[in-house]
């Protein structure tokens, strides 16, 4: 695609009318890097298999938040087949829950099989939409709270999780307290929310896996890896991913930036994997891996 291809294209403007003020050349590099045909497919194992037990997925909202008040999202519920309320199932929180219940990587799915196969244990899901109202992201615009909760560095976004909605998701179910069963997971903002998140807060999640995540200059992201190479270890285990065609804007370079991450990760022992494909800023990667990622995530917790 050259430039002036992507300039007259509808994904173009739409992204023009989403982040207003954004730099035409960085608009650009956001359609080559969204766009990118990309040489992965969703993990299909689980298709046509009729006898895996099929988890149930409840929709809800959450309203009346103290965190960040005047803030509401909806969220979504999975719990497996599996699950007897007589001992309590591990936990995985996603961020932008919606993109995770999408066909890039149908997670839904995925869960029901690796738990029926034993490769992970019986978890119960939590897919988490971003606030609906707040600035937007730095510089570029919008009107939703994403950018303040997934973007920003300190213990905020946890103590929402641990205080606000986790007690209303989980209600009537019984998840482990134990860190060591308790994982969270996102894409791009939501890969950087989850690795701060597990970093504030490794007594509620040891398990991170990051799509895509953003540790670059909007809101402190790029600080994650400087933090990590100073402080002591956390009993943390962490997956990323990232693409040679993921975002490479004025906030940075995506893949430079995971590559960064993952060498402090490395300077400090963690176990850690760091996975860079052929893609984009997407989760079609992530989607066609996410058996291996979860296989390794929860290779300490067999079911």
């Amino acid at each position: 695609m050259t430039d002036e291809e992507a300039a007259a294209s509808p994904i173009a403007a739409l992204l023009k009318l989403q982040l207003p003020g954004l730099p035409p050349h960085d608009c650009l590099r956001f359609v080559k890097s969204l766009a990118r045909p990309e040489p992965y497919t969703p993990w299909e194992e689980w298709r046509g298999q009729h006898t895996i037990p099929a988890g149930s997925v409840t929709a809800a909202r959450h309203v009346g938040s103290e965190v960040y008040p005047g803030v509401e999202r909806d969220y979504w519920t999975y719990v497996p087949q599996q699950y007897d309320a007589a001992r309590p199932a591990c936990l995985m929180v996603f961020q932008d829950g919606a993109r995770y219940l999408g066909p890039e990587i149908n997670t839904v799915q995925v869960l029901d099989a690796l738990i029926h196969r034993g490769t992970i244990p019986v978890t119960i899901a939590v897919f988490v939409q971003p606030g609906e109202t707040g600035p937007g992201l730095p510089l570029f615009g919008g009107a939703d709270n994403r950018s303040v909760e997934y973007d920003s560095l300190g213990d905020a976004y946890a103590r929402f999780l641990e205080l606000e909605l986790l007690p209303q998701a989980l209600e009537g179910h019984r998840v482990s307290a134990n860190p060591d069963q308790r994982a969270i997971l996102g894409l791009s903002s939501g890969g950087m929310c989850a690795l701060n998140a597990a970093w504030e807060r490794p007594d509620m999640f040891s398990k991170v896996v990051s799509h895509c995540g953003s540790f670059v200059d909007i809101r402190g992201g790029h600080e994650m890896a400087g933090k990590i190479r100073r402080a002591d270890p956390k009993r943390l285990r962490v997956f990323l991913q990232s693409g040679r065609f993921d975002l490479d804007i004025s906030f940075g370079n995506w893949e430079l930036a995971n590559r960064t991450v993952a060498a402090a990760l490395a300077y400090r022992g963690y176990e850690h994997q760091l996975v860079i494909g052929e893609g984009g800023h997407s989760l079609k990667h992530g989607g066609a891996i996410i058996d291996q990622t979860l296989a390794w995530l929860w290779m300490d917790n067999p079911a």
